[in-house]
């Protein structure tokens, strides 16, 4: 792995792109499933009260932490050496960051559409309505998470393809609705993110 060059545009000599992708992918994994998760959820994967077995907050977050363990290390043990990779370059990088801005901005909107709208309610019809209360009653538990993963996948797909499109938006809006009805429905005691934490 060479030094960066003065005035090029690739940042390090040699395709070591995904060798570089796959160990920031494996840290990123390792922390979120052994430092992250455990200090942000109460419970572990599986909860038994009462002979009762339940998922743990913990659960999906690390379900989700070990797909991208296995991508990060699948790209770091068999695609290392692929003929067709790409120089990691400074446009490779302003692309990753402006991927990690979205999500931080649609993390946000996750995060606050759902008191944000119970607040506008609130004003309008004067009411004292706590979203804290209302988190796990439809409507109100699915604002933040359609409304933020919608932000999220159409400005993924978005950048991927250079334009938004309505047909982008339409993808996004079906691919929410599929990951509700398949984390949400099912279970009674689950909370959609950012729910468990208001």
């Amino acid at each position: 792995m060479g030094p960066a060059t003065l005035g090029g545009r690739s940042i390090f000599t040699g395709p070591k792109t995904n060798l570089i992708l796959g160990l920031a992918i494996t840290v990123f994994a390792l922390a979120l499933v052994f430092v992250w998760i455990p200090l942000d959820t109460d419970t572990g994967l599986v909860e038994k009260v009462r002979r009762q077995v339940t998922i743990g907050d913990s659960l999906a977050p690390t379900v989700a932490g070990l797909f991208l363990l296995i991508g990060g290390g699948l790209l770091m043990l068999f695609e290392r050496n692929a003929p067709d990779q790409r120089e990691l370059a400074i446009s490779s990088l302003g692309f990753i960051g402006v991927l990690v801005a979205l999500i931080a901005l649609s993390l946000l909107v996750m995060r606050f559409t759902g008191p944000a709208l119970v607040a506008v309610v609130n004003m309008a019809f004067d009411s004292s309505l706590e979203y804290r209360l209302l988190r796990d009653s439809v409507p109100w538990k699915y604002a933040g998470y359609f409304i933020g993963g919608t932000v999220l996948l159409t400005g993924m797909i978005s950048l991927v393809e250079g334009r938004v499109g309505r047909r982008t938006v339409l993808i996004a809006v079906a691919a929410v609705i599929v990951l509700i009805a398949i984390y949400d429905l099912p279970f009674d005691d689950l909370l959609l993110p950012p729910n468990g934490d208001v």
